[in-house]
């Protein structure tokens, strides 16, 4: 097993004729992700951005991709040609490389990682403690709307709402152009 400490290491340690087509994968996936991270991650090469984009790697008779279940999903039919999994694609040694199917897969895993990352606008409760949500949820505020109807002393006076819980709540509505009632 290839114990490489970086995607360098990993790729040096194979043969020249997988060497090229594993530069090849990394080259394409650098340049639909270039804000990503790169790392060993499960031992395998891995893109990060929000957590793990993508992995590829070498084996007997393919180059395997991991683009994750919903990338697999997303282009099925696309994918119809090679054999696939859950959550893993190969792309046997004897036919060229489909660079320009992982672009999109890479470009479309950016774009997922990428709404992940930014919360709805109502997961401002998630950043809340338990009583503070059952509090907000026992005063029918689900919304950040709803929430922008009371002042900061009503809010404070529910039992369960502390002081730290105001800041948090001050910047989620800031966020989305509101504030407390004055």
């Amino acid at each position: 097993m290839n114990k490489a400490k970086n995607i360098d290491e990993y790729i040096n340690g194979f043969p020249p004729e997988i060497q090229k087509l594993l530069t090849a994968m990394r080259k394409t996936i650098q340049k639909a992700a270039p804000a990503a991270g790169e790392k060993i991650a499960y031992g395998l090469p891995t893109f990060t951005l929000n957590g793990n984009l993508v992995h590829f790697a070498a084996f007997k008779a393919h180059i395997g991709f991991y683009p994750t279940p919903n990338g697999i999903e997303s282009f099925k039919k696309e994918l119809s040609k090679f054999k696939n999994s859950k959550g893993a694609v190969q792309f046997p040694y004897t036919q060229p490389l489909p660079l320009e199917l992982v672009t999109k897969i890479v470009k479309f895993r950016i774009e997922e990682q990428t709404r992940k990352a930014k919360p709805a606008p109502d997961d401002f409760l998630k950043a809340l403690s338990a009583p503070a949500q059952r509090a907000l949820a026992a005063n029918e505020v689900k919304t950040l709307k709803q929430l922008a109807k009371h002042t900061e002393a009503e809010v404070l006076s529910w039992h369960g709402v502390g002081p730290s819980a105001i800041p948090k709540l001050q910047s989620a509505l800031a966020a989305e152009g509101l504030s407390f009632k004055k």
